[in-house]
């Protein structure tokens, strides 16, 4: 029996699939229920997110982690995944607001539906609801999270910052995404490994891999922004590249520029300079970058870091739940390929 779940992972064990498809059945449930409110409005705008799907990529990385425990089947399991999509999903609202997104998960963002305030409000609304069902699962998870939001704000304030005089470009995108992206999936590592009991050896492995696959993740949505031509991102392609987000790809054709590159580097990278709203340049830009060398090399950064996570995984007891985690590095990587 094959479980055919996010990016085409394959789960072959019988028990991990069954847990697997009850832990994410049971956090829908769950989500529904954390997001609803007496003011129907609000329960309108909280399930808008939540409603258009996802990938559920942070769930499925705490179910996985939860089977190096001794109760996996723990209700603070799903109790755990809730809180680390719900606080997802909160920066999804947000985020959409700072880079004026019109799209979300193939449907209208919430700042584009409603306005900017309705949407900063029910980010903010779902980040008070994750953090009563946290409560709930004792200090220790609080000060995770706490310690990973804080992570996550300051990868935000960097990257709007941008990079120090005389710091790498590149360099300082990969630590920007190490604290957005990176530290709540770490989170969901470690909250699932821990939640169903396991040791401090097994959760500091998982808590790595979470932080490494995670920034591979990320790394693989770059790409594919710029190189698929489907919405398998959950955005039209090409979205960053137009919104003027300097994603990796467009770094690396920087550098290159900037290290004395061809007049044909100059000349995109002017054209990424200019205003990408209008369609015959953003198409120009686009496959511009498609053809570049800029494109290959982000695909080898997405490919070393999944690589890196996927090392960590020898220190881990051997069993279905590793070879999935180790399937899902390939998976990451695959969906750029």
């Amino acid at each position: 029996m094959t479980l055919h779940g996010p990016f085409g992972l394959s789960v072959r064990d019988q028990a991990l699939e069954a847990h697997i498809r009850a832990g994410l059945t049971g956090v829908e449930e769950g989500l529904l229920e954390a997001t609803k409110s007496e003011v129907p409005f609000i329960t309108e705008a909280a399930q808008h997110l939540v409603r258009a799907g996802g990938k559920r990529f942070r769930p499925l990385l705490v179910m996985l982690a939860a089977r190096f425990g001794a109760e996996p089947q723990s209700r603070d399991v799903i109790s755990a995944a809730v809180v680390v999509e719900l606080t997802h999903l909160a920066t999804l609202y947000h985020d959409d607001v700072m880079d004026e997104a019109e799209v979300r998960r193939g449907v209208p963002s919430a700042n584009a539906h409603w306005d900017n305030s309705v949407a900063v409000l029910t980010g903010d609304f779902l980040f008070a609801r994750a953090s009563h069902l946290l409560a709930d699962l004792g200090p220790e998870a609080v000060r995770v999270q706490a310690k990973a939001f804080e992570r996550l704000v300051t990868g935000q304030i960097l990257e709007t910052a941008g990079p120090a005089e005389g710091e790498a470009p590149v360099d300082h995108y990969l630590q920007v995404l190490a604290g957005k992206t990176g530290s709540l999936v770490a989170v969901a590592c470690h909250l699932g490994a821990r939640m169903a009991g396991a040791d401090e050896e097994a959760t500091a492995v998982l808590t790595e891999y979470g932080e490494r696959i995670g920034t591979a993740f990320q790394l693989a949505d770059d790409v594919l922004d710029i190189a698929s031509d489907s919405e398998d991102s959950g955005k039209t392609p090409g979205t960053d590249l137009r919104e003027g987000v300097p994603t990796l790809p467009v770094l690396h054709l920087r550098a290159q520029a900037a290290a004395g590159g061809s007049p044909e580097d100059q000349a995109l990278v002017r054209l990424l300079e200019s205003d990408l709203r209008d369609d015959a340049r953003h198409a120009e830009a686009l496959a511009g970058l498609r053809a570049h060398p800029a494109l290959a090399l982000a695909r080898q950064d997405t490919a070393r870091c999944a690589h890196s996570a996927r090392e960590l995984l020898t220190r881990l007891p051997e069993g279905p739940a590793r070879t999935a985690l180790h399937d899902l590095c390939d998976a990451v990587v695959h969906r750029v390929g």
